[in-house]
C-alpha cells in the first residue's frame, strides 16, 4: 500500500496560493484520509476539519481515529464526502 504522511495541502484564495495551508495526517492509496487524534472526546470541529480536507482534495472517504479511548472501536468515525 502507498501511504503518505503529513501531506501538505495548499490553499488557494483569490489567486493567492498558501503552500502549507493544511497538513493531512495520513493518506492511504491516494483514496482515504486518516486523521489521528488523542483527545478526551471527539468534537464536531474534528469532523468538520476532516470533511474540509475531503472537499479540498475531492476524496470520498475519511477516517477520524481517537486513541484516547479504552476500546479503539469507540474512537473511530467514518466521514463520507458526497457519496
Amino acid at each position: 500500500m502507498k501511504i503518505d504522511r503529513q501531506l501538505q495541502l495548499p490553499v488557494i484564495y483569490k489567486e493567492v496560493k498558501l503552500n502549507c495551508g493544511y497538513r493531512l495526517g495520513i493518506v492511504v492509496e491516494n483514496l482515504i484520509i486518516v486523521e489521528l487524534k488523542t483527545v478526551d472526546k471527539l468534537k464536531p470541529i474534528h469532523e468538520a476539519q476532516l470533511l474540509t480536507y475531503l472537499k479540498l482534495t475531492d476524496k470520498k472517504l475519511g477516517l477520524l481515529l481517537n486513541f484516547n479511548v479504552t476500546v479503539l472501536k469507540e474512537g473511530i468515525i467514518r466521514i463520507v464526502n458526497n457519496f
